[in-house]
């Protein structure tokens, strides 16, 4: 008889619905956003790749010194709560918007709100989490953050219906899951007592960085392939559009992606307490890779659908996995710096990845794209047997 694992914190299952509902607001507006900003505002695909790259990495950077300050000062929910909020105040911002510059400082206050809490978060899970279920708390929370963003893309579809294809009055409303987010961190998230005050540091001093050793940065280096081989999901939307998919239809795009994503991401956090990461890892970049070559070579709506529902595959079966390496590489006292290093790295992988595709697409086609994601995800697999990451032997927590 297998032993009873403990059941999870209070604080994992309140962070999963903060995630849900900051989701659900998110993934309204950016169902509909890559439209809005090729087809309302008349950008071109290169300028949406560069604007979801400045993005994603601004976010990534503002990472590190969230991450940092919750380690120096021994606090995650301030931080949560300010990451959260700011996020929650951007919102407005996109159906005011009436150009590339107002579109890009909406994503810009959206994505500083998303580093500021993103670090903090992750290093509070597993502040909270024994070791042996730290894979399915990770698990939870990106399942649970996924279901969000797919519910918003369906909710944008039947509000576009019943609007009129109005994509402002869609943006107005996501306002409000946003504020709820808000309200749950405020009231439900619950932190460990502070920990006795550490000695005043510089942010990122080298002395610091040798408490993360070689097994760390080789997760970081995983990571920063993965991140290459994924560009933004504005692609997917595009790519369907440019297919034949109706604009009210748009969003149907994530849903169908995030709808995977969600139903793998918890079974895939499970797994990995069990049999370690690698396994998992290597079929999300198969996935991947497979999804992106019916991208480029195949024609029609039923070919693209078909690789975003891999595409959601690749995200339920790595996302929160790679998480857990990290936290498991991580000593605890520099949790949230390790956290914000690695999105650092990520996000800047991300920028390259977006404005390459962006500009691939605008200068040889969807198709070059596509093939170039493809070439990522085999070397990103390549790296994962080079480095021996995901092996039960080196998935043992600290």
């Amino acid at each position: 008889m297998m032993p009873s694992r403990p059941p999870l914190p209070r604080s994992v299952v309140a962070l999963g619905f903060v995630s849900l509902a900051m989701d659900l607001s998110s993934e309204m507006i950016h169902a509909l956003l890559p439209l809005f900003m090729v087809g309302t505002l008349g950008l071109s695909v290169a300028a949406v790749g560069l604007i979801d790259g400045i993005a994603e990495s601004t976010a990534s950077i503002s990472k590190v010194f969230s991450g940092w300050v919750s380690d120096r000062i021994g606090r995650r929910k301030p931080l949560i709560l300010l990451g959260y909020g700011l996020a929650a105040l951007s919102k407005p911002l996109f159906p005011l918007a009436g150009g590339a510059l107002p579109v890009l400082a909406a994503r810009f206050a959206d994505r500083i709100g998303k580093g500021i809490r993103g670090a903090p978060r992750d290093a509070l899970i597993a502040d909270v989490t024994p070791a042996p279920i730290r894979g399915r708390a990770f698990g939870l929370r990106q399942s649970m953050d996924t279901a969000g963003a797919f519910a918003g893309p369906l909710l944008a579809i039947a509000l576009m219906l019943l609007l009129a294809n109005d994509i402002r009055a869609v943006f107005w409303i996501a306002v409000i899951p946003a504020a709820l987010a808000v309200a749950i961190v405020l009231f439900a998230v619950e932190e460990p007592p502070r920990a006795p005050d550490a000695p005043a540091r510089a942010p990122l001093r080298l002395s610091d960085l040798r408490g993360l050793d070689r097994s760390y940065w080789a997760v970081v280096g995983v990571g920063l392939l993965f991140t290459l081989a994924r560009f933004s999901e504005a692609f997917l939307i595009l790519k369907a559009s440019g297919e034949g998919l109706p604009l009210w239809l748009a969003p149907a795009v994530l849903v169908v992606m995030n709808l995977v994503y969600s139903a793998a991401a918890y079974p895939a956090g499970i797994a990995s307490d069990r049999i370690g990461t690698r396994g998992l890892l290597l079929a999300s970049l198969a996935a991947l890779a497979a999804a992106d070559l019916l991208l480029a070579f195949v024609p029609g709506l039923t070919a693209a659908f078909a690789a975003i529902a891999l595409w959601g595959l690749h995200m339920g079966l790595s996302q929160g996995l790679l998480s857990r390496l990290v936290a498991d590489r991580a000593p605890a006292s520099l949790r949230g710096s390790a956290f914000g290093l690695f999105n650092l790295a990520t996000g800047l992988a991300m920028l390259a990845a977006s404005v390459t595709a962006g500009l691939l697409w605008d200068g040889f086609g969807p198709s070059a794209t596509f093939i170039a994601g493809a070439a990522f995800a085999f070397s990103a697999a390549l790296a994962l047997f080079a480095l021996r990451i995901g092996t039960v032997t080196s998935d043992c927590p600290k």
